[in-house]
């Protein structure tokens, strides 16, 4: 049952002493709102970031470096290495821990054309994966699919920026021509770099063609500018790195010791990284936000401890009147419960609503 007598009584006390009552509030609202908006933010730019890796958060990318700085096996160095479908071929038959083994050409930035409209873009050989491992989505159309690939078809798909600048923004691009290099392609589809993270400008201002096509013609036919590798379930990144890397350099004569001609990057170990900072922002904002909150926690009950003092007289009237310790000590509590939930509540409605 409510005791309407006491909340009259609470409420009495705490209209009577405003500032104070305030003043105490705001140290347990500072530190939930701290604590909600810290752990808020950061939780959404771990969200931002690491959504960013889309499907490649366990893949290698492998691609020739510069020339050869070692001698090896009596070859000098100075030597080009360049990858070539042989090597795809020795991969998937020799490293059993591959999942996924994707080559990619690029043509770097060329000068595109439709009508009266051009600009400079980067032209990606891409293969079907391609929007699904960089967690890129499709705005219009379709992307390339393995019968492009297979039959060597001129068709493109455009980031964002190509599509503003190329096409006018009432003017459906599908199925119109643009020119690549003096080649015509078909446009299929449109791509938003979605998840890319920092690269999404880059992304916007790229433009995918099947890859076989642009090797073959563009004359790249006995060359991959890049391998993206996968591990089967279980795997470590690491350890396809390593075997890949150790196979190119068997079959190209490359020291085990020449760091410049084969090039590594292990998103998976980036990824972590990055997951241990986050980690360690997380518990950073822990430990600023819970300090906060002990700090209101503690004026809360110094106030309550000045209250009590003020109020001996008050207490020992009570006292006088009948009252029980155990319901002097209850009300004192009361008290200082309906001021902190109150502004903790506050706090909490506050820092939601600036999320």
């Amino acid at each position: 049952m409510i005791d309407i007598d006491k909340w009259q009584e609470i409420y009495g006390t705490v209209k009577r002493y405003k500032l104070r009552t305030a003043l105490t509030a705001f140290g347990v609202f500072w530190g939930v709102f701290m604590l909600v908006a810290l752990l808020g933010a950061g939780k959404g730019l771990q969200n931002g970031v690491l959504d960013g890796f889309g499907d490649l958060k366990n893949a290698v990318f492998i691609a020739p470096g510069g020339a050869t700085s070692l001698p090896y096996r009596g070859l000098s160095k100075g030597r080009a290495i360049k990858f070539t479908d042989d090597d795809l071929a020795a991969i998937r038959q020799q490293v059993n821990e591959v999942q996924l083994l994707v080559a990619g050409n690029q043509l770097g930035q060329q000068f595109v054309e439709h009508g009266d409209k051009n600009d400079s873009y980067a032209i990606n050989g891409a293969p079907p994966q391609t929007l699904a491992l960089r967690g890129q989505r499709l705005l219009e159309g379709r992307f390339i699919n393995p019968l492009d690939m297979r039959e060597r078809r001129k068709v493109a798909v455009l980031g964002t920026r190509a599509r503003q600048v190329l096409f006018a923004e009432n003017e459906n691009p599908l199925g119109q021509q643009i020119q690549i290099k003096g080649i015509f392609f078909r446009v299929i589809g449109v791509f938003d770099a979605g998840r890319s993270g920092n690269f999404d400008q880059r992304a916007a201002e790229t433009i995918y063609i099947p890859n076989s096509t642009l090797r073959y013609t563009y004359n790249q036919r006995d060359r991959i500018d890049q391998l993206l590798v996968t591990p089967v379930a279980g795997v470590r990144a690491a350890t396809i790195e390593q075997k890949v890397d150790a196979l190119l350099r068997e079959r190209h004569q490359v020291h085990p010791d020449d760091p410049a001609p084969i090039a590594t990057f292990n998103v998976q170990q980036r990824y972590e990284n990055m997951q241990s900072l986050f980690t360690g922002m997380a518990a950073f904002s822990w430990l600023v936000a819970v300090g906060t909150i002990i700090a209101g926690v503690i004026g809360v009950g110094n106030i309550m401890l000045i209250v009590v003092k003020e109020r001996t007289r008050e207490i020992g009237i009570r006292k006088a009147l009948g009252a029980t310790p155990t319901s002097i000590v209850a009300m004192i509590v009361q008290e200082s419960l309906v001021i902190t939930s109150v502004a903790g509540y506050f706090g909490l409605v506050v820092g939601v609503f600036m999320l």
